[in-house]
């Protein structure tokens, strides 16, 4: 039987076998090791959280990855956050997504003045943060809560701290060369 591809493969993958091509396509949470330090805010006890990357070697500025998954359009990770945890107020040049798959987490949308709207999901809800919104989440529940974040540019720029000495520190989490 003769099939026609539709649309050209990306330059990366010319000449890579169909066996390449789908080893480099699959991520596997068994494979993935914590990032207790992908975020300058992570250093802050409140906001301490583990990212596992799949899709994105290292977006937004965060240590490079070689294991995961090239990014092309966009990133995608899988956060794990214990109770009373969460992340400082934050906004990006993209789009971010938030998709529970265990637990609740509560997330809020802020404004300039300081005036927050919040809401809680739950497994197999989400949430989208425009760009340039001020956005974040917290874990106030009592059990751990796992969600997949996508940003939608395959590099982000660093995250937009809201508060002026993370702003001024956003970089401080990256090693020589990540950048």
């Amino acid at each position: 039987m003769n099939v026609a591809a539709r649309h050209s493969l990306a330059p990366d993958l010319v000449g890579k076998s169909l066996e390449e091509i789908f080893d480099r396509s699959i991520g596997r949470f068994r494979d993935k090791v914590p990032d207790w330090a992908a975020f300058e805010d992570a250093k802050v006890e409140g906001f301490k959280r583990a990212q596992h990357r799949f899709i994105g070697a290292g977006g937004s500025g965060k240590h490079a990855d070689p294991n995961a998954i090239p990014a092309r359009g966009f990133t995608l990770s899988i956060m794990y956050v214990e109770p009373g945890q969460g992340n400082a107020a934050h906004t990006h040049e993209v789009e971010e997504v938030f998709f529970v798959l265990q637990g609740l987490l509560t997330v809020f949308v802020e404004d300039e003045t300081g005036r927050q709207l919040k809401t809680r999901i739950g497994p197999w809800e989400c949430v989208c943060c425009p760009p340039g919104v001020i956005h974040g989440y917290i874990n106030d529940s009592l059990e751990p809560v796992y969600f997949q974040v996508m940003l939608g540019r395959a590099k982000p720029d660093l995250m937009g701290y809201a508060d002026p000495k993370l702003f001024e520190s956003r970089g401080g989490h990256l090693r020589e060369g990540d950048v």
